[in-house]
């Protein structure tokens, strides 16, 4: 992984919690973990209008063909 040895990656994870502290750390993971939960959620929230718009299109033109067989 980028050249670096096993050993190198657990010193490098060292030297950032004795920077940035355990609770600091633990506090931008669950930062990061809701940010991600939220765009997520935004994503999702943008497809569903648009699902239902065109179930209603759908229906429109189910209910425009009835009144046109009639």
């Amino acid at each position: 992984m980028f050249g670096l040895s096993m050993g190198e990656i657990v010193v490098i994870l060292l030297v950032i919690v004795l920077l940035f502290g355990s609770t600091k750390l633990a506090g931008l993971g669950k930062s990061a973990g809701k940010s991600i939960r939220e765009f997520k959620e935004e994503i999702h929230k943008d497809d569903e209008p648009a699902a239902k718009k065109e179930d209603a299109e759908d229906v429109a033109d189910t209910a425009e063909k009835e009144k046109t067989d009639e």
